[in-house]
């Protein structure tokens, strides 16, 4: 079972117990963010301490910086003595991407668009649909495709032999491969495909007996999936589907996930920068930069998904993971300003005791 079809069946049994796919992704989002909470923390506290120590890094590369090696040298005794990462902060990323790049590999996966790709959440149509994408009618009988989609077929088939004995549940080796079309793809004319009988996994004896088999056909680019009954010709099962054309539709409801999701990054990296802007150390011109950043990377980021195509889950999954951010920043926040104000306390109240008591002369 390859890591896709783990997180399928993760979200499955998820939906399972919350009655919804789309409630699942959220789960699966906060299962997530608290199992990397204390990664995140070490983040954040990274980053504060990185601006605090900031000034005196620059001292020490301005001081050092016709002698890069001995500045690399006392670069690194710098970050030792502070017991400080400078990569500290690049983890949580690290981590993160492999989560983001199994999601939408699972939410764009054949399995999960036969599974629950229709399902809806609020005010989402269907969890699996990007910002333009083809809107296609499945189990109708008519395949809804335009001229250069992509085909793939379930991962199991129902087989009839034909002593009329029926094979349920008939696993099929490769289904993202197996499927083949005979001749060009014409829509509004019926689509011929055909398979081999290699890629059922079934005994030679009962390959050589197969009369038909059925089995589901997916369209990645319009989601639409069919049930198709495929007639033994040879060493090959072949089907004949009508088609019709089909045309590329804009979702809005998308286009206000990805507005929801470009305003939630705004606000966590707003709350994120402000934090590290109120240290007293801080520098100007990497202030200026930082919310330059701030600023323009929503917008970057937003104009990519815009041309790539993200799912709706995809992009609830971003958002709920933005939300914990900003609830995560407060409460760590909250937390390094009152030990820094204890610190600051601590320091006066040693002051006051090592000052000495001075008598006043008559």
């Amino acid at each position: 079972m390859d890591f896709t079809t783990l997180t399928i069946e993760l979200l499955k049994g998820l939906a399972h117990f919350v009655g919804n796919y789309g409630i699942a992704i959220i789960v699966l989002t906060i299962i997530v963010r608290l199992a990397m909470w204390p990664l995140n923390v070490s983040q954040q506290r990274s980053m504060r301490m990185m601006q605090t120590l900031q000034p005196k890094m620059k001292a020490i590369q301005d001081r050092y910086k016709n002698d890069p090696q001995k500045m690399q040298q006392k670069m690194m005794e710098f970050y030792k003595e502070h017991k400080f990462n400078p990569m500290g902060g690049c983890l949580p990323l690290l981590i993160q991407m492999p989560i983001f790049i199994l999601l939408y590999s699972a939410l764009m996966s054949p399995q999960f668009i036969q599974m629950a790709g229709d399902t809806s959440f609020l005010f989402v149509n269907r969890l699996d649909t990007t910002l333009r994408a083809t809107a296609g009618i499945s189990n109708d009988g008519v395949m809804g495709a335009s001229q250069y989609d992509n085909f793939v077929l379930g991962k199991t088939a129902k087989v009839v032999l034909k002593n009329n004995e029926v094979i349920d549940n008939v696993k099929i080796d490769k289904p993202n491969k197996s499927l083949e079309i005979q001749g060009d793809l014409v829509p509004g004319e019926n689509i011929e495909f055909k398979m081999s009988l290699d890629h059922l996994d079934l005994k030679f004896s009962q390959l050589d007996n197969i009369a038909n088999a059925e089995m589901s056909i997916t369209d990645l680019n319009t989601k639409e999936t069919e049930k198709v009954n495929f007639e033994r010709k040879e060493g090959l099962l072949v089907a004949s589907v009508p088609s019709k054309a089909v045309q590329r539709s804009f979702h809005w409801d998308i286009l206000a996930l990805i507005a929801l999701f470009g305003l939630t990054m705004y606000l966590a990296q707003k709350i994120m920068m402000a934090s590290q802007n109120n240290s007293a150390s801080a520098d100007p011109a990497q202030q200026a930069i930082q919310k330059s950043m701030g600023t323009f990377m929503p917008i970057m980021i937003i104009g990519t998904f815009i041309i790539i195509p993200i799912p709706a889950g995809v992009l609830l999954y971003l958002i709920t993971s933005n939300l914990i951010q900003i609830l995560q920043t407060v409460i760590v926040n909250k937390q390094m300003d009152s030990e820094e104000l204890k610190k600051k306390n601590v320091i006066a109240d040693d002051d006051l005791k090592s000052a000495r008591k001075v008598d006043n002369k008559e």
